[in-house]
């Protein structure tokens, strides 16, 4: 999500005109800008997912401490071969989930491959979201991918559709997934546009379903919730899915990484009928209500992961904090008794690293996380021992 800057003050039509475009990297906005032929960016900032073209030669960071980093997942540097195998060349996010087949579900934001013109350059090939699929259960030298949907050969395909006009619909992004029986659950974002590093506008978050193991997709108007200010489902732009004793619980925070985190709650079989949540406000469970939703865990919380962890016989809640470090919080209820953070990745490590998501199949003492650097726009798996 930390995406792509304006070039100029180009013209929409002269934008959806182009046959073909590249793309400008920041770490706060995304947006497409006519190829211009010169093979570069158009960004002070020189931030792309070729790592180097960024000055830097894309190894993994060298961490200390109980984390370290595992594997490259996608990129120029990964050994799964995404730019070749799913036209992956840079992406973020890695939002997993059981699928309850034997497989591990990943959703991705904004996504791009090789430019296919030359004149472009060498980044295109925008996709608003993709999704991947593994059966590695030995994480402990990476994570291998064994497929993708694709819409052509070796080219993953949008799972999920946007207008990618700019102050309408730019993208749309995942921001958690779960699966009930053999029907896949999405919920995401619509981004109407980017702001200022951290922060963006939302139009609203709902459901999208597969019901064909994330092969195709597709969108429920009645599960979105608009980004209105008073009704309480701007505080669920954003979300992440924990199922618990016949629930799904779902956590909401508004648009952007600096909200609070909020709680709601469904039967699992009526994940996509908003009438009967129920939203905790702190001290009970109230129906159809969202604006009586109090916050549990105080904010800034960005991209928020949640989930039961075995070893530790608690709730375990991950995300990056105000100063952008990965942390990590515990409680044995869903609703309360949140311990305070513990560092996982201090930014003083790892400046630019974002989007911290768990991995279902964690086992034993160490817990296996995806999170994506914005200096090179790619995920990588990291591994925290919870038993120091």
């Amino acid at each position: 999500m930390n995406k792509l800057r304006r070039v100029g003050s180009l013209a929409m039509p002269a934008l959806l005109a182009s046959t073909c475009t590249f793309f400008a990297w920041s770490p706060s906005v995304a947006t497409a800008a006519p190829c211009l032929g010169s093979g570069s960016f158009g960004s002070s900032a020189g931030i792309n997912p070729i790592p180097w073209l960024n000055g830097s030669d894309g190894r993994l960071p060298e961490l200390r401490g109980r984390t370290q980093a595992v594997a490259h997942i996608t990129g120029p540097r990964s050994p799964n071969d995404t730019i070749f195998r799913f036209g992956v060349l840079g992406t973020d996010l890695g939002i997993m989930w059981d699928n309850g087949g034997g497989q591990v579900l990943t959703a991705f934001g904004d996504t791009v491959g090789l430019s296919d013109n030359p004149l472009c350059g060498l980044v295109g090939d925008w996709r608003s979201n993709i999704l991947l699929r593994s059966s590695d259960r030995d994480l402990s030298n990476g994570m291998s991918i064994d497929n993708s949907p694709v819409d052509r050969p070796n080219h993953s395909k949008e799972i999920i559709a946007s207008k990618k006009i700019p102050g309408v619909e730019q993208t749309v992004i995942p921001t958690t997934g779960i699966s009930v029986g053999p029907t896949q659950y999405i919920n995401y974002m619509s981004v109407r546009s980017w702001g200022a590093p951290g922060e963006w506008d939302t139009n609203a978050s709902g459901i999208a379903y597969s019901t064909d193991n994330g092969e195709n997709w597709a969108t429920d108007p009645l599960t979105l919730r608009p980004n209105v200010p008073g009704t309480g489902a701007e505080n669920f732009q954003m979300g992440s899915y924990v199922k618990h004793d016949g629930f799904v619980y779902a956590f909401g925070t508004p648009s952007g990484r600096s909200g609070d985190a909020r709680l709601s709650r469904v039967p699992e079989a009526e994940i996509r009928n908003l009438a009967v949540y129920e939203y905790w406000d702190g001290k009970a469970w109230v129906k159809a209500n969202a604006a009586a939703a109090s916050p549990i865990i105080p904010g800034p919380v960005s991209e928020l992961s949640v989930q039961f962890n075995d070893y530790l016989g608690q709730f375990v809640a991950m995300y990056t904090d105000a100063g952008n470090s990965v942390v990590m919080r515990r409680s044995d209820r869903l609703e309360s008794g949140w311990s305070a953070p513990e560092v996982l990745v201090s930014s003083r490590d790892v400046p630019e690293l974002y989007g911290a998501y768990m991995h279902p199949w964690s086992k034993g003492s160490d817990l296996y996380f995806l999170a994506t650097t914005w200096s090179d726009y790619n995920v990588m798996l990291l591994r925290t021992s919870l038993a120091d």
